[in-house]
């Protein structure tokens, strides 16, 4: 059946399938909602004789929405070499607490899974733009490489080349751990952070742990990693130090536990852990106001002084 047996009530549910694989591929649910719209733009733009020439909409949509992925990533480079600090991918609320304020948000869209976790997507910024189309498009979704072929303009077999490539980088970077383990972790920093205890914080972080923090040059935060268990301790003392009546929220961060920061009911830190043995191993601290939207209407949560990252 052609296009003309789509109803728009079929096109418009594909639209949840493509903003998972559009967040999965760029880390940013602006851009994504961006790249998905465009795709949607580009369909109606088509006369209607060449939408019936075409078996699957849903097919047709990811194959765009993947090309216009593939050249957001492309300029994301240069982009994120101007951005101030670093970079880091937008955090995820669980679905019962983003901000419903925002409608039709996309993070409500999304299905949290592995594959949205930071440490997943901190690897996949590590990859080229081709590599990570061809490893998420079949790895994650099931594409078939004879379709990613079509997306990134090569031969299915250099498709499945890559997408090999950016499987050793992930089977590298991945170390397992369950829910209750990191549930665990999570709430032994957020009892020894409240407490000021820079002894218990080194021993639940790895003598070789990394905190990177992403304030997008709009608010105060480290402009560059924070290396070693130690330091990292001090650091988040200090923090708790410079905010009296500090407290922090246990929260679903992109489908794992995570913390939250508030004040006066807005969401001002989002902080993801990745943990290893017990111990935690690497902090993302996202406080870049822009990528925090999704958040920042939780009014129902306690609140929380800016002790940020900042």
């Amino acid at each position: 059946m052609g296009a003309a047996g789509a109803s728009i009530d079929e096109m418009a549910g594909e639209r949840r399938q493509l903003i998972n694989v559009a967040y999965r591929l760029l880390g940013s649910l602006t851009e994504s909602e961006d790249a998905v719209q465009e795709a949607y733009a580009r369909w109606y733009a088509l006369p209607r004789s060449r939408q019936d020439e075409i078996v699957s909409p849903g097919a047709w949509l990811t194959t765009v929405t993947g090309r216009i992925c593939l050249d957001v990533l492309g300029s994301a480079r240069a982009r994120r070499e101007r951005y101030v600090g670093a970079w880091l991918p937008d955090p995820l609320p669980d679905h019962t607490e983003w901000d419903r304020g925002h409608g039709t948000d996309p993070a409500d869209q999304m299905v949290l899974d592995e594959s949205v976790t930071m440490a997943f997507l901190v690897v996949l910024e590590s990859m080229t733009p081709a590599e990570r189309v061809a490893f998420v498009l079949h790895d994650v979704f099931r594409y078939p490489f004879a379709e990613i072929a079509g997306i990134l303009g090569r031969t299915s077999a250099a498709c499945k080349q890559l997408a090999a490539s950016a499987r050793r980088r992930v089977r590298v970077a991945r170390a397992p751990v369950t829910a209750a383990q990191q549930a665990d972790a999570v709430r032994h920093v957020k009892e020894a952070w409240e407490a000021k205890d820079i002894a218990a914080l080194v021993e639940l972080l790895d003598p070789a742990a990394v905190m990177t923090a992403d304030g997008g040059g709009m608010v105060g935060t480290v402009l560059r990693p924070i290396e070693g268990g130690v330091r990292i301790a001090q650091y988040m003392v200090a923090i708790a130090d410079k905010a009296p009546g500090f407290e922090l929220l246990e929260r679903s961060v992109n489908g794992v536990p995570g913390l939250v920061a508030q004040r006066a009911g807005t969401v001002m830190t989002v902080a993801s852990f990745d943990v290893t043995d017990g111990r935690v191993t690497r902090i993302w601290a996202v406080r870049n106001p822009e990528k925090l939207r999704p958040w920042v209407r939780a009014s129902s949560w306690p609140s929380l002084p800016e002790a940020g990252l900042r």
